[in-house]
């Protein structure tokens, strides 16, 4: 929605700051916005919260493009972490293994979270070999994945499917 404008501020009166910067007092909304008008501005609510609510006189569309200026720069500066998956059968044999780890170490290295999975139904393989061969298979990925990543969470007991969740190791400083 964006700040109030000019005849939008529903204050009887507004603290003011002059286009320079300058803090010109407390006065009618009224006459502050007549002020802005004068100098060809816009009367913009920049703190509807305080008491009286503080207004500035400035350029609005200026203004408007300066906010959507700094949110763009925030935005490219901000580094979105992704949750990338891999899934195992509980039998995997090693070198399937370390085949799946490698795309595991491209994902950490990326920066991203990854998911490891472990495929639970539908197999009479899973079902002989029972369960309780999970957790030891979860321990081997984390002890042949190391420093490069850590450990932030598994998965709850009562879950259908069992997975761990890695993230990305800290550079070191």
């Amino acid at each position: 929605m964006g700040p109030r404008i000019n005849n939008r501020i529903i204050a009887k009166s507004v603290q003011v700051i002059g286009s320079d910067g300058q803090n010109m007092g407390v006065m009618p909304t009224a006459n502050a916005i007549a002020m802005a008008a004068d100098m060809g501005l816009d009367l913009v609510e920049l703190n509807a919260n305080a008491v009286p609510p503080v207004v500035k006189i400035m350029d609005f569309g200026k203004y408007k493009y300066e906010q959507k200026k700094r949110a763009s720069e925030a935005k490219k500066k901000q580094k979105t972490i992704e949750m990338k998956e891999v899934w195992i059968k509980p039998f995997i044999e090693e070198n399937d293994l370390q085949i799946k780890l490698k795309k595991v170490f491209e994902f950490l290295d990326e920066g991203n979270k990854v998911k490891i999975a472990v495929m639970t139904h539908g197999s009479k393989r899973v079902l002989a070999m029972g369960k309780d061969a999970i957790p030891g298979l979860f321990a081997h990925v984390v002890e042949l994945i190391g420093e490069r990543g850590s450990l932030e969470s598994r998965s709850k007991p009562d879950e259908r499917t069992k997975s761990i969740v890695i993230a990305p190791a800290k550079p070191a400083k």
